[in-house]
């Protein structure tokens, strides 16, 4: 039975998101209140069937080791198989990779020892809840040498600016990859690719001193690879500058996308916290908002996604903002259009409001 293996690329994921990752890297940041950006890339390459998965990180670290652990939590706590924290490795002093060639070149035993002759590979910024073995099988009944995973967008906002735009025949084999911003088309960082394809790529790419094994490897090799591509249908968000972060996590109050990303039979996965459940108090006001357990509620909350713990006194007023883990607001404070990082004691009478279009972020642990 032919199957598949996982790799979530981080090393061209700029951090882009300011005070959310002084102390993070991307996929660390926390979402929809109680999850991580890599949760999705992550969860869904397990309801794949995927069951050994590596992850390419060069910084900022520490906060997605403490968020996976063993990988208990997505069933990837293995004797065979399992998850792979996999930062690059200089000890090789005839190494003269760069960028995510590094990490290919230096942990090329990971790919030789896996059992599985085909790799799927994303980033951590694209959000949705799909089961790619629908694709992998559309790969392997037309012997493509790589699938690249696409979506349609209604609407082209500026966070969609990054992403690479794909034009694919009447059959959906891939004619082109371009940067053209009125195509709807967009590839979603995510493909399936030959094992042994991989191997001789990396190689070609190290050869010439590149440093972008997707855009050097697939892109620029286009006319010498039977690409196709496979178009995700249903909820789907790409999260890369706090403005983006900030709207669809307040997308995700509106009951049919929360119901279209989550309650679907593939579950995303996180780390399990055990808190007990949200407490409201008689004078408490809630409207239109995600609470995650923990969460301590004496004040009003409107339009907000609060995380674990969080604690509204008496007075307080929360508005249109995302609160996280064991934020503690303070007797008549009113906040509205906020993002407070994990930790922030906001004291007594404060007032901050930022706009919808830039909300107000506040770095973790600090005291207003």
């Amino acid at each position: 039975m032919k199957t598949l293996m996982g790799l979530i690329n981080l090393e061209h994921e700029h951090h882009v998101f300011n005070e959310l990752t002084y102390f993070r890297n991307n996929a660390s940041i926390p979402f929809a209140g109680r999850y991580r950006l890599i949760d999705f890339a992550l969860s869904n390459m397990v309801n794949s069937d995927i069951h050994e998965v590596a992850i390419f990180a060069r910084s900022k670290y520490r906060s997605l080791l403490d968020h996976l652990g063993t990988g208990e939590n997505w069933d990837l706590d293995r004797r065979n198989g399992g998850l792979y924290i996999l930062p690059p490795d200089w000890n090789d002093p005839t190494d003269v990779s760069k960028g995510d060639l590094q990490f290919f070149h230096n942990n090329r035993d990971y790919f030789d020892r896996g059992k599985s002759e085909y790799v799927l590979i994303s980033g951590s910024q694209f959000i949705a809840n799909t089961d790619y073995k629908e694709a992998f099988k559309l790969h392997l009944d037309r012997g493509a040498d790589v699938t690249l995973i696409s979506t349609s967008v209604d609407e082209l906002k500026e966070e969609h600016t990054p992403y690479y735009r794909i034009q694919a025949d009447d059959l959906g084999w891939v004619q082109n990859i371009t940067n053209e911003r009125r195509n709807p088309t967009l590839f979603t960082g995510t493909y399936i690719i030959n094992k042994s394809l991989l191997r001789e790529l990396v190689d070609y790419c190290i050869a010439y001193n590149f440093d972008n094994f997707f855009v050097h490897g697939i892109k620029d090799k286009l006319s010498n690879l039977k690409v196709q591509i496979y178009r995700h249908k249903g909820y789907s968000a790409f999260i890369n500058s706090i403005e983006s972060y900030y709207r669809h996590n307040m997308n995700l109050l509106d009951e049919e996308n929360y119901r279209n990303l989550f309650f679907k039979p593939t579950f995303i996965r996180t780390k399990i916290s055990n808190n007990p459940p949200v407490k409201h108090h008689n004078q408490s006001m809630v409207k239109r908002s995600i609470l995650a357990n923990g969460c301590l509620v004496d004040g009003d909350v409107e339009g907000s996604v609060l995380f674990r713990g969080v604690k509204v006194n008496e007075g307080a007023t929360i508005k249109n903002s995302i609160i996280m883990q064991r934020c503690e607001i303070d007797e008549d404070v009113y906040l509205e259009n906020v993002i407070l990082d994990k930790d922030v004691h906001v004291t007594k009478g404060q007032q901050i409001i930022g706009s919808k279009d830039k909300p107000y972020v506040v770095a973790k642990r600090q005291e207003i």
